[in-house]
């Protein structure tokens, strides 16, 4: 499962999700990519169901590379117990998705084996996406 190595602060506060993403929008790699229109977190364990799926969908062709990776811990508390007393447990790693984010990229595939897969890579995700094709 993806998690960082090492990070300054143990314990993070949980943000806000406003605006677009203009640091990772372009297709920068690949040829075909999966863009997200809708802002939300996306778990490793997410990323690595997407991964899968992709991988398995074109029976090992092509390269593909993932543009996201899951920095922020997410605390959660456990069920039935009283406000206070501090902080939950660590429930796992999350990525902070943007509208306009590329969340994957692709190439030596055609145009519908990407799409294709990408369309079920977005089944595993919480929030929308859409396919884009470098403009040659």
């Amino acid at each position: 499962m993806l998690s960082p190595k090492k990070v300054k602060h143990r314990v993070i506060q949980k943000g806000r999700m406003r605006g677009k993403a203009y640091r990772g929008s372009d297709i920068a790699f690949g040829d075909y990519g999966l863009q997200a229109t809708e802002c939300g977190f996306m778990s490793a364990r997410q990323i690595e169901a997407g991964r899968i799926a992709i991988t398995r969908s074109v029976k090992r062709g092509g390269k593909i590379w993932i543009r996201v990776f899951p920095d922020k811990p997410v605390f959660k508390k456990p069920a039935e117990t009283r406000m206070g007393k501090g902080k939950g447990n660590l429930e796992g790693w999350v990525a902070v998705i943007k509208p306009g984010r590329i969340l994957y990229e692709l190439e030596g595939v055609d145009s519908d084996t990407a799409r294709e897969s990408f369309r079920l890579a977005g089944h595993k995700l919480s929030f929308a996406t859409k396919f884009l094709s470098r403009s040659f």
